[in-house]
């Protein structure tokens, strides 16, 4: 059998023939696991599964937004996170059981299910919470959106992955496009003391989003599957968040308002499970480069909402953004030449 040999770059393989025979079969794996632990596939392809995996990411993403500012009140935010984590990490747990993927692994690889809780499933939603206290929603938006190229360099410096300069050109074209989309609300924000304190929030739950996507792409690479880690990387989260808010003396009842337990319930199930094992699966399949170029996205899907919803004004500074960002995708998603 063709064995595939990598030679490092996110998606790029070559053909080793000189073994034959059948590849040992992975430890842990159930035999229909096999999808979500794939290799990388050919930065020239991307099938109409990535394309779905993709668009269902930027969708579920794009409106989690406004369910986290309906999140802001009375309840503290350790609070919330840990009841959406735990509600998911239940969900995830059962869905793993009941489909009869393994959740047995060894120590090691519970040391990276839990640095992925630390970092993917509790931190960076958290220091999200904290900065929506200080910046708008929309500046939340474009701050995530540096997850594309803070997952380029990253993989750069910690993988020694090759960044292509068609797909960086792309995501600081993308970038650009967003911050134009919301020039207007960044004109609004006076970097003073408490908008400069929720920016380096925002900043920091990037950085730890996308030391999030090293660690799960590198779970994914050791061969373990997609589901079992986020369950158990949720399951982390949720405990992690939990002591949190143990240590600062909250007590872990919410309100009962419909409005809330709406929003809880919808950042539980689909921005967290379901958005997440898209996401996940498409990080291993494609890389974090262009999986994290959904990020980029997000505002501008963020922002066709709030016209609907909020009553956005467009400008010609946001016209030009959306063209920019749009152009950006394609420069990072095309097929390339030859």
């Amino acid at each position: 059998m063709t064995r595939l040999r990598w030679t490092g770059g996110p998606a790029r393989a070559t053909i080793d023939r000189s073994r034959r025979g059948r590849a040992p079969a992975r430890r842990g794996r159930p035999p229909d696991d096999r999808s979500e632990s794939l290799p990388l596939r050919s930065a020239s392809l991307l099938t109409p599964f990535d394309l779905a995996l993709y668009g269902g990411t930027v969708f579920v993403w794009s409106t989690s937004w406004i369910a986290l500012a309906l999140q802001i009140g009375p309840v503290p935010a350790e609070v919330s996170a840990f009841w959406r984590f735990a509600l998911a990490a239940l969900l995830m747990v059962g869905w793993v059981v009941a489909t009869g993927r393994p959740m047995h692994f060894s120590w090691r690889d519970h040391l990276r299910f839990a640095a992925m809780g630390v970092t993917l499933f509790s931190t960076n939603f958290l220091l999200f919470y904290y900065g929506s206290h200080y910046l708008a929603s929309g500046l939340l938006a474009v701050v995530f959106s540096l997850t594309a190229v803070v997952n380029m360099l990253l993989a750069a410096l910690l993988l020694g992955q090759r960044m292509e300069a068609r797909v960086l050109a792309g995501a600081v074209a993308g970038f650009v496009g967003v911050g134009l989309m919301f020039l207007p609300e960044l004109e609004g924000e006076h970097l003073g003391g408490g908008a400069l304190v929720g920016l380096g929030y925002c900043v920091t739950a990037t950085v730890s989003f996308c030391v999030g996507n090293i660690l799960s792409a590198g779970a994914q690479r050791r061969g373990l599957p997609v589901l079992p880690a986020t369950a158990w990387g949720m399951t982390y989260g949720a405990v992690f968040l939990g002591l949190i808010a143990a240590l600062r003396g909250f007590s872990f009842a919410i309100t009962p308002d419909p409005t809330y337990l709406a929003s809880l319930l919808w950042l539980a199930v689909f921005s967290s499970v379901v958005a997440f094992a898209c996401y996940l699966t498409l990080l291993g399949r494609i890389g974090a480069a262009r999986a994290g170029y959904a990020t980029v996205m997000f505002p501008v899907f963020a922002l066709a909402i709030s016209t609907v919803f909020e009553g956005y004004h467009w400008t010609l500074p946001a016209l030009a953004g959306l063209v920019l960002a749009l152009a950006g995708n394609l420069l990072v998603l095309r097929r390339r030449p030859g």
